[in-house]
């Protein structure tokens, strides 16, 4: 990309002229930079984190053509802005696959955020791609709204799933990688690597049809259990199941399920709120809630 600008900004109260700034890709030989970088940006994170959840990604297969990691703020050769971008071949679900990019982290140094919104526009121009940030602060919501993002998760259920009546005749059995029966290629494929990745993989099965489901573990303020929905076929099947999915996973030490919605949803044991987990996207196929699959949750989280 060619260089930027020169622009004022205000570092310590105190107007300046920066130059030399430049947009470029991110390589591999800046991920100790940018892992570094990011820590300073979310000082609840370590850099054993962020280089975890790259290493992830750079290991795993990725559309041709995009870049690797995202796009930095380039000054003198060292990142001092970045935004992670975690592009994936999906199947989107009239079956083709589309490529979608997870807008993960971003962050610039105070001393740089005159390009802030530069950084941004530069990183999500291609309208083939179908952008998404799943992990908005309040606080940032106009800012997305104004980069062209549009809201398409508005918040969260808290499910007790185990509250909800069994079906009978039904089985529901971690993924192990063996019997993919009733399964694509693609979905079989999403089970085994946020099974890698520690995520919990499972598949129901019903009347001669398999249902896949990724729940992610973690705990609300490290003390309540909950287990996250990363990945289902169709939100309806986890309304159906969810007496059946509520015990197997009760068993294993989760009480609650968190799952994108934008209502209280008919079937389902819990409440909503809209306070926290909306989620942006733009492009032409906006994800389907329900559908976190290849994101910063499994990446960096699982």
């Amino acid at each position: 990309m060619q260089p930027v600008k020169k622009a004022e900004i205000a570092n310590d109260g105190t107007p300046q002229a920066v130059t030399g700034v430049r947009i470029r890709e991110i390589t591999a030989a800046d991920l100790p930079a940018v892992a570094a970088l990011l820590t300073r940006g979310f000082a609840f994170r370590s850099e054993a984190y962020w280089l975890r959840g790259l290493d992830r990604h750079a290991q795993r297969a990725r559309p041709a053509g995009f870049p690797a990691f995202g796009y930095c703020l380039d000054h003198g050769g060292v990142p001092v802005g970045v935004i992670l971008l975690l592009f994936s071949n999906v199947q989107a679900e009239d079956g083709q696959t589309i490529v979608r990019a997870n807008v993960s982290s971003w962050y610039v140094e105070p001393a740089f955020r005159a390009f802030s919104s530069m950084l941004v526009r530069a990183a999500t121009r291609d309208k083939t791609v179908t952008y998404f940030n799943i992990t908005p602060a309040p606080h940032t919501w106009p800012q997305v709204e104004a980069q062209g993002f549009k809201v398409y998760c508005k918040g969260q259920i808290y499910a007790a799933l185990a509250l909800s009546r069994p079906l009978a005749d039904v089985t529901v059995a971690q993924f192990d990688g063996g019997d993919r029966a009733g399964l694509s290629s693609y979905e079989a494929e999403l089970l085994r690597q946020h099974a890698a990745w520690g995520c919990l993989s499972v598949v129901v099965r019903h009347s001669g049809t398999a249902h896949p489901f990724v729940f992610q573990k973690h705990r609300v303020k490290n003390v309540l259990p909950i287990d996250r929905l990363l990945y289902c076929r169709d939100l309806g099947d986890l309304v159906r199941f969810a007496g059946n999915l509520g015990r197997f996973l009760t068993r294993r030490g989760g009480l609650l399920v968190r799952i994108d919605a934008n209502q209280p949803m008919a079937g389902l044991i819990g409440w909503y709120s809209a306070k926290r987990g909306r989620k942006y996207a733009k492009g032409p196929h906006p994800p389907r809630l329900g559908d976190l699959a290849f994101t910063e949750a499994a990446l960096f989280d699982g």
